[in-house]
């Protein structure tokens, strides 16, 4: 292709960005910067009814957090400016007489009522999907049945009207979808959609067709769902007398639910626990709230990472793969055509190699702050070796400070199930002793000192140590299981460790 690569992701701003959005907007983001070309965002606000206050900015802070922003966008305008839909009301208009003048389409008057009788009539003659069509429209109210005259009195006293694409009754509808191949319908299954409405405003077939050629977009990416509609939109290039310039289509398949069955919803997300929009999303006039992946604590390069796979694969081994790496892998060839499950655990994983892969320093900075909101000061050093010793174990980076707050904060209770089974006086001989020799010790206690002296201890009062570790741990932390110990021992410090080794000795009652 000689043209610049253009694409666009256009969503409605009638709710929070679900996740199958997202990658939407993620796979025109990739295509457009392997190919050098522009990735662009139109709100696509033409159904007033449904316009939700906030959608507008929450899809906006979501693409910026993941860092896919576009490069031009209501925002940031570009040539082809507006980028809202609404705002370019006043153009669609032409387009659809257009179309009327050329024979393409018509003014259908009908009411609602004299619709709801046409489908109650199709329906007792067993007409299995009522339509409007090639067939029924000559039975209706319209400029095709109506005289000329007629037509124009109806005009010209404001009586309401729509106007509706008129569809060949036999004519075969070919387009070659860069994901699915050759795609082919008959016109004779396809209605006579409404371009525009009663109200003045576009349907999304009439805008969607007319936005796409004036801001000459060569590449429409979108989701498997559009796909029923695109014939309707090649006969519209054709009828505009756009064919030549007509984009390229591909139809990504489905994001479905874990189990497989059916496409995924906010409802699956609230039922297994977990989100599937991109940020926590409130709607302060119907009290609706929705959880979000970045407050949950996943990173937005690994969530991006995750959603490029969810449809996409590389064709080699590799998982773990930076934006530039997704950017100069990405190729449309590489996506399936079936839907593909939506794995949480998978998402989980992702978050926990990103989270490896950081430096201790840069996140010490979310442990001091998570600690700060617990009214915790910690310093630096201290923040970074809890860093190094709990960031191989966790999910999240919240989880570093969440669960292990036992290293600032000595415990008041104890496990009661590992108390009951290894809390015994064998324990509290080891304990005692390794008390006293830490009181006693002098120089470093860094992890392998720890070790030695617990060593030393459980030797001087004959008791195997891999009996009672359990209880050394339950003694120092509150739980039976966690971080390697001895560097636990090596944060908390030779005073902390024999303090809460004696506060649990008086506190637990040794097992019969």
């Amino acid at each position: 292709m000689s043209r610049e690569v253009r694409v666009r992701f256009a969503p409605s701003p009638t709710g929070p960005l679900h996740i199958g959005g997202v990658r939407t907007a993620l796979y025109n983001y990739l295509f457009a910067k392997k190919t050098g070309g522009k990735f662009l965002l139109r709100i696509e606000d033409t159904d007033q009814n449904r316009f939700v206050p906030g959608a507008e900015e929450y899809i906006k802070d979501s693409l910026e957090w993941l860092g896919i922003a576009p490069d031009e966008s209501p925002w940031n305008p570009g040539s082809v400016a507006p980028y809202r839909q609404s705002e370019r009301k006043a153009d669609y208009m032409q387009y659809a007489l257009d179309l009327v003048e050329k024979g393409h389409a018509y003014y259908a008057f009908d009411t609602a009522e004299e619709l709801e009788a046409m489908r109650e009539r199709l329906t007792a003659a067993r007409v299995v999907t009522p339509q409007y069509n090639s067939i029924t429209r000559t039975q209706m109210k319209n400029s095709l049945t109506l005289s000329e005259e007629e037509v124009k009195e109806r005009l010209a006293s404001g009586e309401p009207y729509v106007i509706r694409v008129k569809i060949p009754r036999k004519e075969e509808v070919r387009m070659n979808d860069l994901i699915r191949g050759w795609v082919m319908v008959h016109s004779s299954t396809l209605d006579d959609k409404v371009l525009m409405k009663s109200d003045g405003m576009p349907t999304y077939h009439l805008a969607n067709i007319v936005d796409d050629h004036l801001m000459d977009i060569t590449h429409v990416i979108r989701g498997e769902e559009w796909l029923p509609s695109a014939p309707l939109h090649v006969l519209l290039y054709k009828f505009f007398g756009w064919e030549d310039s007509m984009p390229e289509f591909a139809h990504l398949p489905l994001l479905l639910k874990p189990d497989g069955n059916g496409k995924l919803s906010k409802r699956d997300g609230d039922k297994l626990g977990f989100p599937v929009f991109p940020l926590n999303w409130e709607n302060k006039e119907s009290g609706e709230t929705a959880a979000g992946f970045r407050e949950q604590g996943y990173l937005p390069e690994a969530l991006l990472n995750f959603l490029a796979f969810l449809g996409w694969n590389p064709g080699d081994e590799r998982e773990i793969f930076s934006k530039e790496e997704l950017i100069e892998a990405f190729s449309i060839e590489r996506i399936g055509k079936a839907g593909t499950k939506f794995d949480i655990a998978k998402a989980k994983w992702f978050n926990e190699q990103y989270i490896r892969t950081k430096s201790n320093q840069e996140l010490a900075t979310q442990v001091i702050a998570d600690a700060a909101k617990d009214g915790m000061e910690l310093s630096q050093e201290k923040a970074e070796a809890i860093v190094a010793l709990t960031k191989e174990r966790v999910t999240f980076a919240s989880e570093m400070w969440s669960e292990n707050k036992f290293l600032l904060i000595a415990p008041t209770s104890f496990d009661e199930q590992v108390a009951s089974k290894k809390w015994n006086e064998d324990a509290v001989k080891v304990l005692e002793h390794y008390a006293g020799s830490i009181e006693a010790h002098s120089g470093d206690f860094d992890g392998a000192t720890a070790k030695s002296l617990l060593e030393n201890s459980a030797a001087a009062v004959e008791v195997k140590l891999g009996k009672v570790m359990q209880a050394v741990r339950l003694a120092v932390t509150g739980a039976g299981a966690g971080p390697d110990l001895m560097e636990i021992f090596a944060i908390l410090g030779a005073k902390e460790v024999a303090t809460r080794i004696k506060f649990a000795i008086e506190s637990l009652p040794v097992a019969g």
